[in-house]
């Protein structure tokens, strides 16, 4: 496996059980970069986040270059290429919900966690806020997505309370 030179202790994912996973999951694909995305995402729930260490893994493991690997990284959003907080709060601010306060949400959700800026992960490691450009829920603007939950018709009054929920 080819890794980058600030990789020296890194160790790979898809060993033992999860490299069977990955096998397994290679019968349902057609190649073996049909099934990237899953890999990728293999990768971030076992380490929190696909560093350049990684993308060099499973480009490996999945006959690509390390350079289509990372477009792919830095194309989704869904992809974290830093450690992130254990709470990771996306909020759209898309022009539909910017018109229903969406940048209040922002503001809110920056204070309260006190990660200061959007990307930046909180001083006791709890939340990383970031904008996102949709959640695909206009209809319930301003969408939150906190991890895997999406949260729907947030004002920056409700930012307390669901922080006081994730606690």
């Amino acid at each position: 496996m080819t890794v980058h030179a600030d990789a020296t202790d890194y160790e790979p994912v898809f060993v033992g059980r999860r490299r069977a996973e990955l096998d397994a999951l290679l019968t349902h694909y057609p190649t073996k970069m049909a099934a990237l995305l899953p890999a990728l995402w293999m990768v971030q729930e076992d380490r929190g986040y696909v560093s350049e260490a990684a993308m060099a893994e499973v480009a490996t493991v999945l006959d690509l270059t390390p350079a289509y690997v990372k477009g792919v990284v830095t194309f989704y959003t869904m992809y974290h290429q830093h450690p992130v907080g254990r709470y990771f709060v996306q909020v759209c601010t898309t022009s539909p919900c910017n018109v229903c306060g969406a940048e209040d949400v922002v503001r809110a959700l920056l204070k309260h966690t006190r990660a200061g800026e959007l990307g930046a992960t909180s001083p006791d490691g709890k939340y990383t806020v970031i904008e996102v450009e949709c959640l695909g829920a206009c209809g319930f603007a301003t969408p939150v997505m906190v991890n895997d939950e999406v949260i729907e018709s947030v004002s920056a009054s409700d930012v307390p309370n669901i922080l006081a929920r994730l606690s």
